[in-house]
């Protein structure tokens, strides 16, 4: 059995110890490693696990500052103290000389190192505008089948950092009060993205409040009343962490109801959209044109075999180009 093979068995096996390899081989680039990286990903594909993987994907973003890190240090715990196990991707800004990830932001996470439940790594955004890097990406598919919950923390918010929102099954963003957060939210159209708000530094009393207020009448605007608004501190005593990990919790039953359709669906969007987005940074407009544009490529992708993981329907593109 290949590497990879043997890899993605681990995960279905949910063998948390195969979380570092698999995160080493899916960040590389090389040629041998990408096809090992794909029969990892062929192991724990919608088919072969006979539907998608059990595990909660959270996408976490705001602007930077917002307290992000020290809100998923509190969430980790109360996840911990349940029994479920957790491992964090912290997406950092990619370093120019390396390519590597350059803040280290897992540092600002605090965990136990010795817990063997948790796993957490920095993992480098590369040059894409969306935030993901494509090992990023098939990482969180990959450990949804090992890990309970696996979280994506972004770095900053804008239009340009939305592909988060594809990826994860639930969407957090987070602000802090007083910052003039809300306002750029209004502005950049953020608002569209997340399924939960989460205000931090509830601690700060009124003002806090305010946001809070200010941020559930411009989703009412928008129509999107489903969209809860928690106020949260991590300072000790916490408040607000467990309605953070309930709302959070509840999200996962929901889309899990009705035999799992919501589930499929959303992790079938990102497995396209995943696939379209590498092929368009490999092959650029050109590429598109090939297809006959981005509309028709969406559409290509959507009449294919749904239990089709990423490299496969980037594959067919390439052949699909390729053809006369």
């Amino acid at each position: 059995m290949s590497l990879g093979a043997e890899l993605g068995r681990r995960l279905r096996e949910r063998d948390l110890g195969a979380a570092p390899p698999t995160l080493n081989l899916l960040e590389s680039t090389t040629p041998a490693d990408r096809a090992q990286a794909a029969a990892l990903l062929g192991e724990v594909s919608p088919a072969r696990l006979r539907g998608e993987a059990a595990g909660h994907i959270v996408g976490v973003t705001g602007p930077p500052g917002a307290g992000k890190s020290t809100l998923l240090s509190a969430l980790l715990h109360a996840w911990r103290s349940r029994g479920r196990t957790v491992a964090m991707l912290a997406v950092d800004p990619s370093s120019r000389r390396s390519g590597g990830a350059l803040l280290g932001d897992r540092a600002r996470i605090e965990f136990d190192p010795a817990d063997r439940g948790v796993f957490i790594r920095s993992t480098a955004a590369g040059e894409r505008l969306g935030g993901l890097a494509w090992g990023t990406r098939a990482a969180a598919q990959a450990l949804a089948a090992a890990f309970d919950v696996v979280v994506i923390e972004t770095v900053g918010v804008g239009q340009a950092e939305t592909e988060v929102a594809e990826v994860a099954d639930t969407v957090v963003v987070v602000v802090q009060p007083g910052s003039g957060d809300v306002l750029q939210f209004l502005k950049s159209g953020i608002m569209e993205i997340p399924d939960l708000l989460v205000v931090t530094k509830a601690d700060l009393g009124q003002i806090a409040l305010s946001a809070r207020r200010d941020l559930s009448a411009a989703l009412r605007s928008l129509g999107r009343r489903s969209t809860q608004v928690l106020a949260v501190s991590s300072l000790p005593p916490p408040t607000g962490i467990d309605e953070l990990r309930e709302s959070l919790d509840e999200r996962r039953r929901e889309l899990g109801r009705d035999g799992a359709r919501a589930l499929t669906a959303r992790r079938l969007r990102a497995r396209r959209a995943g696939a379209l987005t590498d092929f368009t940074v490999e092959h650029g407009q050109r590429g598109l044109r090939a297809l006959g544009g981005r509309r028709a490529a969406e559409h290509w992708l959507a009449a294919q075999e749904p239990t089709l993981d990423e490299p496969a329907l980037r594959a067919l593109l390439e052949g699909r180009m390729a053809s006369p």
